[in-house]
């Protein structure tokens, strides 16, 4: 059965413009985009009232914003909590350096100094993306704090701290993100990469002269596009807490969760199978009859390609069974192979059985 030449393009083609173009022009991250922009104006705007804070620091409020602006509202909180305790510990170090200038030892001791204990201290991993800030809010109040240290480090941690509070609230009352139909689609998109590798090996293995190269080429983009796939879904899961828009999309949620755990298994066999079949310049007879391997894994590819719910999921997975056992009945028997402990083309009847009984299992997980 010749490959499905549209299904193969259009996921190369998928994953090259996400490659290229990453999310700069996608809706989600214009949105973003917007989101920051009017948080980050407002806060410059409303921060000469913040009580206790001098007027002279309100530009300080859009970085805060900055920090605590994340694509989801969970990680927008987590985010600039841990950017405050950066802060904080970091004015601590910078009072530190102003002590030892106080000391009367030169300022250029007292840099050293701030810059290597805020360094050390951005190894506390528990802080995230605090690590950051403990060097430079060291100097800043070591540097531009002067003969007002106190009033330069309450304003600089109350004018960010009110920046990440309004940085949250715009995130949390304007359109707070929802990713899960995102990961839905790029679940199909892995889905559909996954399909077009075993399409790609039916027609190489069909020649028995499969390309070494190419089917190493296939099995890293594969596992690239996984670890990708695996943050989106994470993301998607995250963006739901804290979201008013979370509710009544439960449905959507659990089908990326089975979706997830049958590709991620699928994706991880895939690319066994093809580091196998790249072990060897050509099929021999260890491999079995090179045509019915074919057969076996273009029906198993065509099982894998079939959307939740398609009504023709049970024929495919009867398919793929046939197709494999044909292809085991090709294999030969365990007595009369020269070697008992090599024997590839077992492990490959035996791979695309386990991706047919996955894709059987979410299929089943999935029908009401």
């Amino acid at each position: 059965m010749p490959r499905t030449t549209p299904r193969q393009t259009a996921a190369q083609v998928a994953l090259s413009v996400r490659r290229a173009g990453g999310d700069v022009f996608a809706p989600r991250r214009l949105i973003l985009a917007l989101k920051t922009a009017i948080a980050a104006a407002v806060a410059w705007y409303v921060a000469p009232w913040v009580p206790y804070a001098d007027a002279e620091y309100s530009y300080y409020a859009p970085l805060g914003v900055l920090v605590s602006m994340y694509p989801t509202v969970a990680d927008s909180a987590r985010a600039g909590v841990q950017a405050l305790v950066g802060l904080a510990c970091g004015i601590a170090v910078g009072f530190g350096g102003l002590a030892i200038v106080g000391a009367g030892a030169p300022g250029i001791v007292a840099v050293a100094v701030v810059v290597a204990a805020g360094v050390a201290l951005g190894g506390i991993r528990a802080l995230g993306v605090g690590r950051d800030w403990i060097a430079l809010a060291g100097l800043f109040v070591l540097l531009l704090g002067g003969h007002d240290a106190d009033g330069f480090s309450t304003s600089y941690l109350l004018t960010m701290a009110f920046g990440v509070v309004v940085g949250i609230i715009a995130n949390y009352l304007l359109v707070p993100p929802l990713y899960l139909r995102s990961a839905r689609d790029r679940l199909s998109d892995l889905r559909a990469a996954v399909t077009t590798a075993l399409d790609r090996a039916a027609d190489a293995v069909e020649d028995a002269a499969p390309d070494p190269s190419a089917l190493r080429s296939d099995a890293e983009e594969l596992a690239e596009m996984s670890v990708a796939v695996a943050s989106d879904v994470d993301e998607a899961s995250r963006s739901e807490r804290a979201n008013v828009r979370a509710r009544g999309v439960g449905g959507i949620h659990d089908e990326n969760a089975q979706r997830w755990w049958g590709l991620e298994r699928t994706t991880y066999l895939t690319r066994d199978l093809l580091d196998v079949l790249a072990q060897v310049d050509s099929l021999d007879g260890r491999h079995g009859d090179s045509v019915l391997l074919a057969d076996a894994m273009r029906r198993v590819a065509e099982l894998v390609s079939t959307p939740p719910g398609d009504s023709e999921v049970e024929q495919r997975i009867d398919a793929a069974w046939t197709a494999i056992d044909a292809y085991g009945g090709s294999l030969p028997a365990a007595e009369e192979a020269a070697d008992p402990h090599d024997q590839p083309g077992l492990w490959l009847a035996a791979t695309l059985g386990r991706i047919t009984d996955i894709s059987r299992r979410v299929y089943d997980a999935l029908t009401p």
